[in-house]
């Protein structure tokens, strides 16, 4: 796992995009990444899965890591389970902060 380009929760899109897969944990004392599990990013968040709150939690995290704004993360699939799919879109993909998804922030070096 050197670089995010062959990090296995990361699919690059021909267009440029990048589709995330996480495993989210709602209801979590703090919000933080845990690395993989099962081929996705485990993500814990505070914030509890009513109304939607782990997801905007997670939405809200992301950005915040990636160094990105909300508004660039998109949903693909998964707003109702662990098991998630968000797309971050090209126009901010190749300047995101990717090694700062996992939990060392080293990038997996």
């Amino acid at each position: 796992m050197n670089t995010p380009q062959t990090w296995p929760f990361l699919h690059w899109q021909a267009n440029g995009d990048c589709h995330i897969d996480v495993h989210l944990v709602p209801h979590a004392a703090r919000t933080h990444s845990e690395g993989l599990f099962d081929g996705a990013l485990k993500v814990r968040v505070h914030a509890r899965p009513i109304e939607g709150q782990a997801n905007l939690a997670l939405v809200a995290w992301l950005a915040n890591t990636l160094g990105i704004a909300k508004g660039q993360i998109e949903w693909v699939r998964g707003q109702s389970s662990r098991r998630k799919r968000l797309c971050i879109r090209a126009t901010v993909a190749a300047q995101a902060q990717w090694a700062a998804l996992l939990p060392d922030g080293s990038g997996g070096e």
